[in-house]
Order: C-alpha cells, then structure tokens, then sequence
C-alpha cells in the first residue's frame, strides 16, 4: 500500500492568514480514510496527469468532513470581512452550503450567504451566471475544492467582478501546485489552501503560528 507523507509546516502567505492546524490534520486525515486520496496516472481536467487523485466531493459530501471544512475557512471570511462566498459549481457547492449554514449557527457575528457560479450563463428564465442573490458592490470570498491551474477560480471571479462584487479572498482545500495559486498572487488576490502537494503526492497542512 503506498504510505503518505504527512507533513505540518508554516507558510505564510502575503496577507498573513492563518489556516487552523487542528482543522487542517483533521481534515488530511479525513481525505486519507475516506479514500479522497488515491495513487495512479490520473487526467485533470485542468489538462495534464498527475500521480495522485484528490476527489473533493468525497471530502466535502462527508458529515464531518464538510463540517471541518467549514469550520477552516469561516474565521476567514469573517476576518476579511466578505459578505458572501461563492464558488463554480460542481466541486464548490458543499462548501458554499456549508460554510453558509455554520456561518448562520455559529453565532459570532451576520449570516454569509452562498451564491453557484454556473459553469455558462442559462439560455432560459433570468439567463443568470450566478445562483443565489447577488448584491453588487458586495465583498466576496470565492472557493473551490482544489487549485490546480486555476481555471475554474478564475472563471467564478470574472462572474463575480462582473457582476459588480469585489473578490476579497479566494480559498481552496488544496493547492496542487500547479501554477495556479501561483497566478492569483501575481495578480493580486489574497488566496489560501488547507492543504498543499506536490507531484508525488506528499501532502501538508498549511498552517503558520
């Protein structure tokens, strides 16, 4: 059976935000014994292989797994004060649910709402890019299950910058290393992953004290 190299360190990024290392392992070791993590030559659907598989849905369709997510990324959005999280439909939808449904029960402070980016514009009805009520002006947080190139990111932020809303944030469970999170930076947006691998497979809480 192939071994995972689990790994904690500290990253800082350019905003300095905290990833919760509790949240983090707990959500690794999830991935690891739900079987999200899976060893071959896969395809990504961002174009090219990889050596591993990591299958978000597993993870975000779990009880406790979309708990913890949660969990990880609320004190985030709280912190940069967005006012909605948003994310391309299919590999974002448990997670905007989720994070909207504690962000309502925790307490701490308003309701963050959900919107689904849909992958095009429908032909019918109010023919909307967007899912859920969209006020423009408003701060939003944008996130996906993984990070790889990026495309599916970038495609939920130009929905919601042109729907008149300012990309506060952009967060995923984990970065693949691909250039992706790499291209955000250099473009200004303030992202952040739970976990990260490389091209063996070695995968790391992100964390920082």
């Amino acid at each position: 059976m192939r071994q995972f190299n689990v790994f904690l360190f500290v990253r800082n990024n350019t905003k300095g935000d905290v990833v919760s290392a509790t949240e983090a392992e707990i959500i690794l070791e999830l991935a690891i014994d739900r079987g999200a993590l899976t060893f071959g030559e896969f395809r990504l659907s961002a174009g090219g292989t990889s050596s591993y598989y990591f299958d978000g849905r597993i993870v975000t369709l779990d009880p406790a797994g979309s708990y913890h997510v949660a969990r990880a990324f609320l004190p985030m959005l709280r912190e940069c004060g967005a006012d909605a999280i948003a994310g391309p439909t299919l590999g974002a939808d448990p997670i905007v649910a989720a994070v909207a449904l504690l962000s309502h029960q925790d307490g701490d402070g308003a309701s963050i709402p959900g919107l689904i980016v849909r992958k095009e514009a429908k032909e019918h009805g109010g023919k909307r890019a967007i899912e859920g009520t969209v006020v423009p002006g408003s701060r939003i947080a944008v996130v996906d299950d993984a990070c790889s190139t990026g495309g599916s990111l970038f495609h939920a932020i130009d929905a919601v910058e042109d729907a008149g809303c300012e990309v506060v944030k952009v967060l995923a469970i984990i970065d693949r290393h691909q250039g992706g999170s790499a291209e955000l930076r250099r473009r200004g947006y303030d992202f952040t992953a739970l976990l990260e691998a490389d091209a063996d497979g070695n995968v790391r809480p992100v964390s920082r004290d």
